[in-house]
């Protein structure tokens, strides 16, 4: 029976998809792989959240996974001595970084490369040089590394050089919203949504510029999700008038997420870069059209059921924002489009490609 640690100590509900596909995938691979013994290595934080998802024993690492050089540290020794210690037969690193060197075959996934290739957009600039060396550490000790999408693999063969038969392309998959009644669409009026932090490379002033073009009588009503503290879009929406067209909303409960799901026209997400897109799955699922900034992972997971409009062009997205608004026969079938397009993405896909990752990784050794 193989023994799998499985490395979290980033895992501290604070880190959005990563964390969706930590927990999504082990809930899959415990159904799929019950011959196997996973155990998990968490952060302190993580340790102190639901752990039900989880398919084996735990471990409080004692490790801060909000703190970055505590949570460094971590990835690069203490999980290599864990592994060692507990006499693991393979390692699995699934948020991007993990051990400098282990004894056993290591699987990291990297989910995507932005710090190498838009390090511009990062928040902590400070963090990049430190996070590219670390990534570049786990690279060549991996024995296999996963990623999210072919445009994610293509960068990770140009910045780190990886033999190609080490990298593997699966996909992740969406969530499945509780709650939503698609028969209250737009019974408040045409509603634009949109879901997720304010890193820079979300662009999401987007959204306020292109609706600051539509005449007032044309503008649907805007909510963006996901903020923490103060929000850096509101000076904007101040400067533009559009206080009462765009609401800014913090991090919001599932019953919230269920009633915008419900009652909105379509998500917009106008990223300038992404590793892969959970959002515009779980929308397609809610059934939900998606309008899309025109970037390579965005038409792998959006497929003909998205619209597109080009990135850093505000007129554009008002012109797809304007359309979809007016035009319910094009929302119907952009919804139909959307289920037909996300049902190619499902977590049981998702768990068995890595499975057999990490069947590859074990028969290195």
């Amino acid at each position: 029976m193989p023994r799998v640690l499985v490395d979290l100590l980033s895992y501290s509900g604070t880190k959005g998809g990563m964390e969706v596909y930590a927990r999504e995938l082990y809930r899959k691979l415990g159904e799929l792989a019950p011959g196997w013994e996973f155990i998990g290595y968490l952060s302190r934080e993580g340790y102190g959240l639901d752990r039900s998802w989880f398919p084996g024993a735990t471990i409080d690492s004692g490790i801060s996974g909000e703190n970055r050089f505590a949570w460094a540290y971590g990835e690069l020794f203490s999980v290599a001595r864990q592994a060692r210690r507990l006499r693991a037969d393979l390692v699995h690193s699934p948020a991007t970084l993990g051990p400098r060197r282990t004894a056993m075959p290591t699987v990291v996934t990297i989910h995507d490369m932005l710090y190498w290739s838009h390090p511009e957009f990062m928040s902590t600039p400070l963090y990049t040089e430190p996070v590219k060396w670390m990534e570049r550490q786990v690279a060549r000790n991996a024995a296999h590394i996963i990623t999210d999408s072919p445009g994610s693999e293509s960068e990770i063969h140009k910045y780190l050089t990886v033999d190609p038969s080490r990298v593997h392309v699966v996909p992740l998959a969406g969530g499945h919203p509780q709650g939503v009644d698609r028969s209250l669409a737009n019974s408040e009026g045409p509603l634009i949504i949109a879901m997720g932090n304010r890193r820079p490379h979300k662009n999401w002033s987007a959204l306020p510029k292109a609706i600051a073009l539509l005449p007032p009588e044309r503008r649907p009503r805007i909510v963006i999700t996901g903020g923490r503290g103060e929000d850096p879009l509101a000076p904007l929406v101040e400067e533009l008038g559009l206080e009462r067209w765009v609401e800014l909303r913090g991090w919001v409960s599932d019953e919230e997420v269920a009633h915008l799901y419900s009652t909105a026209t379509a998500l917009a997400i106008p990223s300038l870069a992404e590793g892969f897109s959970l959002p515009t799955l779980e929308a397609m699922s809610a059934g939900v059209p998606v309008l899309l900034s025109d970037i390579d992972v965005h038409r792998y997971v959006g497929g003909d059921a998205a619209r597109f409009f080009p990135t850093q062009d505000p007129a554009a997205l008002a012109e797809a924002i304007d359309e979809i608004v007016g035009d319910t026969a094009l929302q119907a079938r952009m919804t139909a489009a959307g289920h037909a397009q996300e049902r190619l993405f499902t977590w049981d896909r998702t768990a068995r490609e890595t499975l057999a990752v990490f069947e590859r990784a074990l028969a290195l050794h």
